[in-house]
């Protein structure tokens, strides 16, 4: 049962290429995964970042921004598949990277190079740091000097691509550099404008397999009442075509300060994210986006929506949601991965499925939808079908209890490799026994090893 079991209920998610929505019948799922306490320091961590060594998958690395000191990186290593942990802070004062603030994100390519993207408090610049030791040491590789917020970086065969919003204006730029080797890359290009039809924030970033770049970002960017989500592409990367004119792919509900019961202080946004594939398999250079919606608007009922593109972003597929529950609570956050040894693709998001406020293990305080857990899902087949819905934390987590303005972050992040998956999420369920700050008070980074073969 590729790595867990399920009841005989279980879930059928199909999406044909011109096709229909779902069909769904709720699943039951068994025992989480063991879940493996990154950082296990005092204070809060969160908007958590992972990546796996292609080139060496028992070689994990994570990190989150540690909201409530003045700068610095919390951030985890492990050799040997999270069994042990190397654990330390960097970007503190006096880092040779700078003070760092937050949005770190990483991405490992092919040749072993593990980088990283990330904003200090001391200026508006993007930054680019480059790890070969497996992420034991960083080194600063690119400073973009830009009144820059919300940097993604994404790796392709031969490049790596960050894009961001320049602020103020929120206009959407990107830059990319050949990589060659390991410790081989060139000289990172200018920035560029993403063409965007007004205000954009909140993207990602995807590299295909021929070099294409997209990017994807929301347009509403204060607020509740909604937003579109629009993709674009540069076809030939670091050539000279340069981005295209922008798809409208779809309209959510959910704006760029979207507030929840379980996001009280921080508020969601729509969070799209992308993966490209890029394994040489039947679906490679197809792209997949999810996203959230929120229906009704204003209902706090928001889902995992995901839709396909066969064409480099010139049409989508119809969308489809992917948590299967029957509840009117909160999934939020989602985050995309696919193995390029594979194609197989999943994904995870923070849910509150299990908190109907009637007690029980989802609720931590007999209020409803304000106590979360990370569930996930994956395709085996290209995004045709997905898995019945599966919890991956063992515990219930809940933000206000964390004591900090920042509750979880605008995202998190997983990783994707040789038929293993690394969803990473902020935890104070303290259920692994190792939390400073015991259970229900401050965050840690936490992860599982996920086996879908």
């Amino acid at each position: 049962m590729r790595g867990r079991s399920f009841t005989k209920r279980s879930l059928t998610i199909t999406l044909a290429l011109a096709g229909a929505l779902a069909t769904a019948t709720l699943a039951t799922a068994a025992a989480p995964t063991p879940n493996l306490n990154v950082t296990a320091m005092p204070g809060n961590e969160a908007e958590d970042a992972i990546a796996v060594n292609p080139t060496s998958p028992s070689n994990v690395v994570a990190m989150s921004t540690l909201p409530d000191v003045v700068a610095g990186l919390a951030v985890g290593v492990t050799f040997d598949g999270g069994q042990t942990w190397s654990r330390r802070v960097i970007g503190a004062s006096g880092d040779p990277l700078g003070e760092i603030c937050c949005d770190q994100q990483l991405a490992w390519d092919r040749f072993g190079n593990l980088w990283m993207t990330y904003l200090l408090n001391t200026s508006g610049d993007v930054l680019v740091a480059l790890s070969t030791d497996g992420g034991l040491t960083f080194t600063k590789a690119a400073d973009i000097a830009t009144n820059g917020d919300q940097p993604s970086i994404a790796v392709g065969p031969n490049s790596v691509w960050v894009s961001y919003t320049r602020t103020p204006g929120k206009q959407i730029q990107a830059f990319g550099a050949p990589v060659t080797g390991l410790d081989r890359f060139g000289t990172f290009s200018a920035p560029e404008n993403v063409p965007s039809p007004g205000n954009g924030d909140y993207g990602d970033t995807a590299v295909g397999p021929a070099g294409q770049v997209m990017v994807t970002y929301q347009n509403a960017v204060n607020g509740q009442g909604g937003t579109n989500i629009y993709t674009a592409v540069d076809p030939d990367g670091l050539r000279s075509a340069g981005f295209g004119k922008p798809t409208l792919v779809t309209h959510s509900h959910v704006g760029g300060f979207d507030f929840i019961a379980a996001q009280p202080d921080r508020s969601i946004d729509a969070e799209a994210n992308l993966a490209y594939d890029d394994s040489g398999g039947a679906h490679t250079g197809r792209v997949y986006l999810v996203w959230t919606q929120e229906t009704p608007n204003e209902s706090d009922n928001t889902d995992i929506m995901l839709q396909r593109s066969d064409n480099n972003g010139a049409t989508w597929s119809p969308a489809i949601k992917l948590n299967d529950d029957r509840t009117s609570n909160s999934q939020y956050d989602p985050s995309v991965s696919l193995d390029q040894t594979s194609g197989n693709v999943a994904l995870s998001w923070y849910d509150t499925r299990n908190d109907l406020g009637t007690g029980g293990s989802g609720d931590t305080d007999g209020i409803p939808n304000d106590d979360f857990q990370i569930w996930a899902t994956d395709s085996t087949n290209g995004g045709t079908t997905f898995a019945p819905n599966f919890q991956v934390s063992q515990g219930t987590s809940n933000a206000i209890d964390a004591d900090s303005f920042f509750d979880v972050g605008d995202y998190t992040h997983a990783a994707f490799v040789s038929g293993t998956f690394w969803p990473a999420w902020s935890d104070n369920s303290n259920s692994t026994g190792d939390n400073p700050n015991g259970a229900l008070h401050q965050f840690d980074l936490y992860t599982a090893k996920v086996s879908i073969p």
